[in-house]
């Protein structure tokens, strides 16, 4: 477990922001990869939420060998599996099962897992976890609540995620508990329909400067 965390935290820690994404089309994975890459953020989180998402980790995987390509949205033992073998470096869930963590377990990739509350997150704590997802960011208690865990659990750190803009990820960023923040904004619906890939790269630039305080 020690391992897989250092290997969880060598990945989120070099970026301030892991894109958030939603591969409608396969065509748009490699130049969206590549894309954010170049603008500075290369880890990434390809979300299971399209059909082609398994496909779309598999490519980059191949095609993009300075992309970090993580998988997000997984729900199943069976998802897990598929994105293990889809060549993903991270897996991450909205939330934690017993079968998830079975599957982590037993997998050599490392498994960021999600929770929102104290109990959750303490239960995660006692199965050696001390890093997680903590999703809906926004709508569960912002800043504001993970600041007020960051004493009496000090030693637990997160990845906030949901809702998290350029106006608030900063609010984040500041906590001394939080490693990065996950984001859709660095890939609006627009650019990525009109293939816009100089603009992504652009808001991929921009997101390098969220720094931790």
């Amino acid at each position: 477990m020690k391992k897989k965390t250092e290997k969880l935290l060598e990945i989120l820690t070099a970026q301030p922001v892991i894109p958030v994404l939603k591969i409608d089309r396969l065509s748009d994975a490699v130049p969206l990869a590549r894309a954010l890459a170049k603008g500075g953020l290369p880890a990434i989180e390809i979300t299971l939420r399209t059909p082609d998402a398994i496909d779309a980790i598999r490519l980059v995987v191949d095609e993009v060998p300075e992309a970090i390509v993580g998988a997000g949205t997984i729900l199943t033992k069976k998802d897990f599996t598929k994105a293990e073998e889809a060549g993903a470096s991270f897996i991450v869930s909205p939330g934690t099962t017993e079968d998830l963590l079975d599957a982590a377990e037993d997998s050599h990739v490392p498994f960021l897992p999600g929770a929102v509350t104290p109990s959750e997150i303490m239960a995660l704590r006692e199965e050696g976890y001390r890093v997680l997802k903590f999703f809906p960011a926004e709508q569960a208690g912002g800043a504001a609540f993970l600041k007020s865990l960051a004493s009496p659990l000090a030693d637990m750190r997160f990845c906030p995620t949901g809702g998290i803009s350029p106006q608030n990820a900063g609010d984040y960023l500041s906590l001394p508990n939080i490693v990065c923040v996950g984001g859709s904004w660095i890939a609006p619906d627009a650019e990525l329909k009109a293939g816009n890939w100089a603009a992504i790269e652009e808001l991929s630039r921009q997101a390098t400067g969220l720094r931790q305080a």
